[in-house]
């Protein structure tokens, strides 16, 4: 969208906002750098870069008030579960409302008239219509630009693709449970170092939030990064044979998940929701 922006295919936008979980890969970091410097300075569209902070660390912060990644977790006595996803809020949708509250010159906890409000673009293509959503406060009002233009995944890639920009990667955080084998492997054979911080950050959680361990309130079982819920640095990221499936009692829409990750991300209005997933007390985390 924002190439299609500063080729005058879409109307000018004021400007352009990318949440920092602080925990994105390299290459998302530094395809940022070149649309900043090749795509948005040119057509003079900001790029405004916000954050509340960086999610690995907070995670591991006894002292920080985290909000919860979707840990995959494995019961003492066998049932399986994930916990509450509350870090799409905290770190993207958060950060994002307080920086159009700015821009608009009503920061929080001022009161925003009722015609003053940003026209946002979410970036839904054809293929996941599903997942477009209005904003929840009336001062946005979201827009899907690639819906209007009726765009696929594949129309966006070839328009990328005629701009240079086909190896543009895919942007969430480096440790998020989400990831599929691919996604995994990809980290591990083409970043060593960045692969050694999400297995040493999957030890990590072993037990849970680190706050509520600190408080006492240690989860009743193990967390794991991986939805096969055994260590990222065992876990069957290769291939998952039939022996394996069956072990890890998983049918083939499971394997096609462990394999390409879950269909619909964490991006800011667009995330599937809490739905299919257990509350913390489920694991006997703190509240």
């Amino acid at each position: 969208m924002l190439a299609l922006s500063a080729n005058g295919v879409l109307p000018k936008a004021d400007y352009a906002i990318f949440a920092d979980t602080g925990w994105e890969p390299r290459a998302v970091y530094q395809h940022l750098d070149r649309l900043e410097r090749e795509i948005a300075e040119p057509a003079g569209i900001p790029i405004l870069r916000v954050s509340s902070g960086n999610i690995r660390n907070d995670a591991l912060d006894p002292a920080h008030r985290f909000a919860s990644m979707p840990l995959y977790v494995l019961n003492q006595n066998g049932k399986q579960g994930m916990t509450r996803r509350q870090c799409t809020g905290e770190y993207k949708i958060k950060p994002i409302k307080k920086k159009v509250r700015e821009l608009l010159e009503y920061p929080y906890p001022a009161r925003i008239p009722k015609d003053v409000f940003v026209e946002q673009w979410v970036g839904i293509s054809t293929d996941e219509f599903h997942r477009a959503k209005d904003a929840d406060v009336k001062y946005m009002r979201n827009r899907h630009p690639l819906l209007d233009l009726s765009w696929s995944r594949a129309d966006c890639v070839r328009y990328l693709t005629s701009l240079g920009l086909a190896d543009t990667p895919k942007s969430s955080c480096l440790g998020c449970p989400f990831h599929g084998n691919a996604q995994w492997r990809h980290i591990r054979d083409t970043s060593p170092s960045e692969w050694a911080d999400v297995v040493e950050f999957d030890a990590a959680i072993r037990q849970g939030n680190a706050r509520a361990n600190a408080a006492g309130s240690r989860l009743l079982g193990e967390a794991f990064l991986h939805r096969s819920r055994v260590p990222l640095s065992q876990a069957p990221i290769d291939h998952v044979t039939a022996a394996e499936r069956a072990a890890l009692r998983i049918d083939a829409d499971e394997a096609h998940a462990l394999e390409n990750g879950v269909e619909d991300g964490c991006s800011p209005w667009t995330c599937r929701g809490d739905a299919d997933a257990l509350t913390q007390d489920d694991f006997g985390l703190a509240t």
